[in-house]
């Protein structure tokens, strides 16, 4: 049988014993400073939840502006377009009516001045 290591001679040392009281205590201060960053922590969450919901109103809004606005745009385009489109008939218009006379007043046939605007 191998012999046992170690002095048999050695101090035996008793347990200190802890201050359980003082470690609760100390925990439980702890848990409490915890707990009430936790509490900040979810009040700053539901204001920055209100702060969204109100930006994505004023989001909703916004668009809702821009989409008013570019049919608007949108209508006055058309009605310049209609405008250009008139002014140009109207043109066209006082041209052929000009050459129209032009052609009369020289003496030229109607049947020849449907040729020649054909």
């Amino acid at each position: 049988m191998p012999r046992p290591k170690g002095s048999k001679n050695k101090v035996k040392t008793t347990k200190v014993t802890a201050d359980f009281a003082a470690q609760i205590a100390a925990k439980q201060e702890e848990k409490s400073a915890v707990e009430a960053e936790i509490l900040k922590v979810a009040a700053s969450i539901e204001e920055l939840k209100t702060d969204v919901k109100s930006l994505n109103a004023d989001l909703k809004a916004k668009k809702a502006s821009v989409k008013k606005l570019d049919k608007e745009v949108a209508k006055l385009e058309a009605r310049q377009a209609a405008a250009a489109q008139k002014a140009a008939e109207a043109s066209k218009k006082a041209e052929a009516e000009d050459v129209l006379k032009k052609l009369l007043a020289s003496g030229v046939s109607a049947d020849e001045i449907l040729e020649k605007l054909k």
